[in-house]
């Protein structure tokens, strides 16, 4: 997870570094294209049977919202700081949790409640709205995160029928295809330079999500998600180093109270997963 942190940082940076010259919506289909071609080998070995599937509504709904949230992303990588962006990235996690509630009637407590009124105070603290330091960009950012709040809530429900190598192969698939369009419409070539770095954010793309899925399924999710923090370290001193941007104090609070936030969800429902398991079907549903 650690390494992942690492891989995930970098890769933003550097779609912020080749922003600056290349429109961001080519760079989402190029990261798309090249995360599509790394998963080849994988669907080539698993067979056209990989992609069978009784859900296509539900992959449809899930390619078109997270095109939304990988948009959004990107464009508010090219304006925004990138240690504020991944700040009020944390808050995915408390988006993905309203969104289960609202659309997989998932019970939520007081203690849950409590979380995210807190988490969203801290993106508050982050953004400013109505302050000097106050970038309209950032909206885009809480746009992606509620976005991909949605998307996460929509693979928890296809997780209960299909496989992750089905679920992975449908969303490359998809998002390679739809994000050729957006990027169609500012179409210009990337230099010799700007593929050598498309290449490298797609590889980085890749492996920083490889690391995080098998340090998920091989370690304690709380334990493994408190590590995630460290996004925040390594996207300030690079975007100190690259571009001179400087992590004030506000940025550094609210960053804390949404990752506490966030944290304390996933701990709460890990505890919850691991009683309802020891307790059989008749704990289910808490």
């Amino acid at each position: 997870m650690l390494l992942s942190t690492v891989l995930l940082s970098t890769m933003h940076v550097l779609v912020r570094y080749v922003s600056a010259d290349l429109h961001p919506f080519v760079v989402v289909f190029f990261r798309n294209l090249f995360g599509l071609i790394v998963l080849i080998p994988l669907l080539l070995k698993h067979g056209i049977g990989a992609l069978v599937t009784q859900q296509p509504f539900l992959y449809a709904l899930r390619i078109a919202i997270g095109l939304c949230a990988m948009l959004s992303w990107f464009y508010a990588l090219s304006k925004v700081p990138v240690s504020n962006a991944t700040a009020l990235s944390f808050s995915s996690t408390i988006f993905a949790t309203l969104s289960a509630w609202l659309f997989l009637k998932e019970r939520m407590r007081i203690r849950r409640w409590v979380a995210i009124i807190v988490g969203l105070l801290g993106v508050v603290v982050v953004l400013r709205p109505g302050m000097e330091g106050f970038n309209r960009y950032a909206l885009l950012v809480i746009a992606s995160a509620a976005t991909w709040g949605i998307s996460i809530t929509i693979v928890k429900k296809l997780s209960r029928t299909d496989n992750t190598i089905t679920i992975v192969a449908w969303m490359s698939i998809g998002l390679s295809i739809l994000s050729f369009w957006p990027a169609l419409i500012v179409w210009e070539w990337p230099t010799a330079t700007q593929f050598g770095i498309l290449l490298l954010i797609g590889g980085l793309a890749s492996g920083g999500h490889f690391c995080m899925t098998n340090a998920l399924r091989i370690g304690d999710m709380a334990a493994v998600m408190s590590v995630d923090f460290f996004r925040l370290i390594w996207a300030a001193i690079l975007g100190y180093l690259l571009f001179r941007d400087v992590l004030d104090a506000g940025t550094v609070l609210g960053a804390g109270i949404i990752f506490a936030s966030a944290w304390y969800i996933v701990v709460r429902e890990t505890k919850l997963e691991k009683e309802a398991r020891v307790k059989g079907p008749e704990g289910q549903g808490r």
